[in-house]
């Protein structure tokens, strides 16, 4: 049944029409479609999603920048990885880190002008980031504080010759020019290699001797200058070409060859120590643990405490934090790859100051440091390209 009205408004007509279906026909419709519908409303556990329900992300920009940074991150953490055991030449890769973590600490104590500390409470402090940076790191590793059973007169012994090596090498600082106190530091690869053929029983391959001989004599070339015009050669002031040794230099360059020979057993032991345990960190916190009560001690005995202030601690925690790291790839090095090896890798050391000098200092670029970064440089690409012998674990 249908009806349709018209209403008359002015120039307007409105026309209404209504349908009407009969009782069962409507029925029927009712029931087929809720038939249809009713199984689509019985779905609970899908949720319901309309137009005004969904989210859309506002800032774009700022979830691109987080990818990024999670991407840059992630090839951040497994070139560490890489480094650290993922390929054949990470022994050598980690030396080369070390030695750069090295020059770095020399670079920020150059940059970064602080306040005068004394030279024991120096070491202290170096010795107590450390210390404490090496334990969390067991911890968190899950790895025994005290090592292994079988392994503890190693760390032991690790910890005191690698202590008298630093008190060793600060004595030689104190009473020879830095130049030569850094360069006779120069001679504990050479020390290290010697002492690794006595006391590991390692091979010495003429490839190694070679390397070690052409960065040494890199090192004898950039401090050159040096040898001849400071500390203990003396003009007898008659013209002629025989120079006197000064008693207390000659002392002082005693101590800094004993400080170098130590140090050589320092890193047999290390070697030794890390590869029994099969973790080079046990090493690292040996030496904290001795290292930083001992240099403490002398350094409240010895010499006036000097209370530094908030700018001078944070260049003291920056190159703390750098000094941990350079132990600790050292330290993985000398576990992975023979003395010999690493120990050349180590001179790269000279030639990256050098560089940087030149390049940032404007030192005068002279023909001997030239000569001896290209010696350096040469052998160290050498060796890399030699690689670890097969032998090595």
């Amino acid at each position: 049944m249908a009806s349709a009205a018209t209403e008359n408004g002015g120039a307007d007509h409105v026309v209404q029409l209504s349908v009407r279906e009969a009782p069962s026909e409507i029925g029927a419709g009712e029931a087929s479609e809720s038939e249809e519908i009713s199984p689509l409303l019985t779905q609970a556990e899908r949720p319901k999603i309309n137009i005004f329900t969904v989210s859309y992300p506002r800032r774009k920009p700022r979830d691109q920048v987080t990818r990024l940074t999670e991407v840059e991150t992630s090839l951040v953490t497994q070139f560490a990885l890489w480094v650290w055991s993922g390929s054949r030449y990470s022994g050598l890769l980690c030396m080369a880190l070390s030695s750069t973590m090295y020059f770095l600490m020399g670079v920020v104590s150059n940059v970064f002008s602080v306040q005068s500390i004394p030279l024991f409470e120096t070491a202290f402090t170096r010795c107590t980031i450390i210390l404490i940076s090496s334990y969390m790191w067991l911890r968190k590793t899950g790895q025994p504080i005290r090592g292994l059973a079988n392994v503890r007169y190693l760390l032991i012994s690790r910890a005191l010759v690698g202590y008298f090596s630093l008190m060793s090498f600060m004595y030689c600082i104190q009473r020879l020019p830095l130049s030569q106190a850094i360069l006779l530091s120069f001679t504990t690869p050479i020390m290290a290699s010697v002492m690794a053929r006595i006391i590991l029983h390692e091979k010495l391959k003429i490839a190694d001797i070679g390397g070690l001989a052409c960065s040494f004599f890199g090192v004898l070339f950039i401090f050159r200058g040096v040898l001849t015009t400071q500390g203990g050669l003396v003009n007898n002031g008659e013209g002629s070409n025989a120079y006197t040794w000064k008693s207390n230099h000659i002392y002082a360059i005693l101590v800094g060859l004993f400080s170098a020979i130590t140090g050589g057993v320092s890193y047999c032991l290390i070697r030794a120590g890390a590869k029994a345990s099969d973790q080079p960190m046990a090493t690292v916190f040996s030496f904290g643990v001795l290292a930083s009560p001992a240099a403490g001690i002398c350094s409240f005995a010895l010499e006036d405490f000097v209370f530094p202030g908030l700018y001078s601690s944070v260049v003291m925690l920056i190159l703390g934090v750098l000094a941990f790291f350079a132990e600790v790839f050292l330290a993985r090095a000398l576990q992975l790859e023979k003395t010999s090896k690493v120990a050349n890798v180590q001179f790269m050391e000279a030639a990256l100051s050098q560089l940087w000098g030149i390049g940032w200092l404007s030192i005068a670029p002279s023909f001997h440091r030239l000569v001896g970064c290209l010696l350096i440089v040469i052998s160290v690409c050498c060796t890399m390209y030699i690689g670890p012998d097969k032998e090595a674990n």
